[in-house]
């Protein structure tokens, strides 16, 4: 279809339905002191009178009143013929003419609260069928269809940018026709993949009287993700890659990085950065952890940020060269001092001091995120996604957080209470690093870490050969092994290295050789009940 409205289209008629009211009133201000006819329903139409608006009702606009509880007020020709009726084609607009249907040039809408109703806690079932909206996603999706003539608006914080477009060219462009346009469908897709997702997700027998027990694996799953980034270049330079946030991502999450300074961030950055923010924020004392391609090669606690990042460094200098830094406090102008000793890739902190980004001003490469802090669970929100060939696979969060309670003396020597901190931090430590994992620790702090090999048994020669590298001594050290050790082997490699300790979640056929072994060879032993694989 060609345009004939390339140049901006005058507003003269807006219908506005919304139920989230935010800058509804003056929105409908702006629009009437330019002259615009306001049509509108309900709710809407009442805040609008009450802000001393004046407002046509729909039901005057089709001679029909609202009927079925509101189920039935803007589904009728007098509102969707006014919507797609193509301003370029002469027998059209003589047809609603005809039939005294007048254009509408501007439509505000936006929808029933159906995900926020879902997310009440008990909500009943019925209420969250209420909570479907037919009459709006039918009227964005006509105005949006003939967005040649017709602007559709369903973000409050269009609103003023929209008031300014008309002020400015007395008419919407069509370049902004289109754009909004494309939010509208994105907003309606969006809309009823959230209601796909709940209905195909609930068992054949659940009862309309029963409350909303849905299964976490709806039958057709429905994702919407809205770019964000476009980055420097994929896994590889040769691969083009985009960061798409989680419109619902909660602070505290890594997709609600604010990027301070720096170039523009590549997939890996953002990959890398994900394992050491998420692996950071599980810790309630200052943390330092510094991530070098998908594995923490260096985290620690401190007194305070400057101590916490000078002991995660001293895990691994060499694989910390080009790393990411994530801290859970501000850094500060000391910490950036200390790590303008070594060359970083991203640095990601809840908050940056005035004198730390003076500092860091320097560094024009040197990419800082700021990341405020949210819930524990910020950083699990949703569901863990992975796309295979073919497919895509879909889990629920790693959420174990594990106390000492919870764990299961199996030796015959017990952790001391020091080296039982020890544990637990090393097991939150083995959380993030890639199966299989053995991490060594002392202290609050990483000693070594052998990450990602086909064996248990190399991952923990290869934590002890980078604690020697590094100059640390493992004596006295504990150890986290994500998952049980298949054989004695080794507990025998950890323990030679210095080892007093070990965590590990046992269920092995051969636990009982195991435990033997770290009997034999003086060691406490705990079992978690859990594994933390990561691939």
């Amino acid at each position: 279809m060609s345009s004939l409205y390339s140049s901006p289209i005058p507003v003269r008629r807006a219908l506005l339905s919304v139920s989230n009211k935010s800058g509804l009133v003056e929105m409908a201000r702006a629009l009437a002191n330019m002259g615009v006819e306001l049509i509108s329903t309900g709710g809407t139409a009442s805040a609008l009178r009450d802000a001393g608006l004046a407002v046509r009702s729909v039901d005057e606009l089709t001679k029909f009143p609202e009927i079925l509880d509101g189920r039935v007020k803007t589904l009728h020709p007098a509102v969707h013929g006014g919507l797609l009726a193509r301003r370029d084609l002469a027998e059209h607009m003589q047809t609603i003419a005809a039939h005294g249907i007048g254009p509408i040039d501007l439509l505000v809408v936006n929808l029933y609260p159906f995900r926020e109703t879902l997310a009440k806690p008990d909500v009943d079932y019925q209420e969250v069928i209420e909570n479907i909206d037919v009459g709006g996603p039918a009227m964005l999706r006509a105005a949006a269809k003939n967005h040649d003539g017709v602007a559709v608006v369903v973000d409050p914080s269009d609103y003023p940018c929209i008031i300014e477009e008309l002020k400015s060219k007395q008419g919407l462009a069509w370049q902004t026709r289109q754009k909004l346009a494309g939010k509208a469908f994105a907003h309606t897709a969006a809309y009823d993949g959230a209601i796909a997702n709940f209905l195909t997700a609930l068992p054949a027998s659940e009862s309309p009287q029963s409350p909303t027990k849905a299964s976490a694996f709806p039958n057709s799953l429905t994702l919407q993700f809205s770019i964000e980034q476009t980055m420097r270049y994929g896994e590889n330079p040769h691969q083009s890659a985009a960061f798409y946030r989680d419109p619902a991502a909660p602070v505290g999450s890594l997709g609600r990085y604010e990027q301070l300074q720096g170039k523009e961030l590549s997939f890996n950055n953002l990959a890398d950065a994900d394992a050491a923010w998420s692996c950071v924020v599980g810790f309630n004392e200052p943390a330092c952890v510094i991530v070098k391609h998908a594995n923490p090669c260096g985290v620690a606690i401190g007194k305070n940020s400057l101590n916490a990042y000078q002991r995660a460094f001293a895990t691994d200098p060499t694989s910390a060269f080009g790393g990411i830094l994530a801290f859970n406090e501000a850094c500060d102008e000391a910490t950036a001092q200390a790590i303008g000793q070594q060359f970083a890739e991203v640095i990601i902190a809840p908050d940056f001091t005035a004198a730390a980004l003076a500092h860091f001003s320097n560094k024009q490469n040197l990419r800082l995120l700021r990341v405020p802090k949210g819930g524990s669970d910020s950083i699990a929100a949703g569901m863990d996604l992975k796309r295979i060939s073919g497919g895509l696979l879909v889990q629920t969060p790693d959420l174990d957080r594990l106390n000492a309670s919870q764990l299961t003396c199996v030796s015959e020597r017990k952790p001391t209470a020091e080296q039982i901190q020890d544990l637990l931090f090393a097991w939150k430590v083995a959380t993030w690093v890639k199966s299989n994992a053995i991490v060594f620790c002392k202290g609050g702090q990483t000693i070594g870490v052998g990450a990602g090999q086909m064996s248990r048994l190399d991952s923990a020669r290869i934590a002890s050969i980078k604690a020697q590298h590094a100059g640390l001594s493992l004596a006295g050290t504990v150890v986290a092994s994500d998952a049980f050790f298949p054989f004695r082997d080794g507990l025998d490699v950890v323990a030679d290295a210095g080892a007093v300790a070990v965590v590990q979640p046992g269920g092995s056929v051969r636990d009982d050789e195991v435990i033997a072994a770290a009997n034999e060879r003086g060691i406490a032993m705990v079992f978690t009940g859990v594994r933390h694989f990561r691939h």
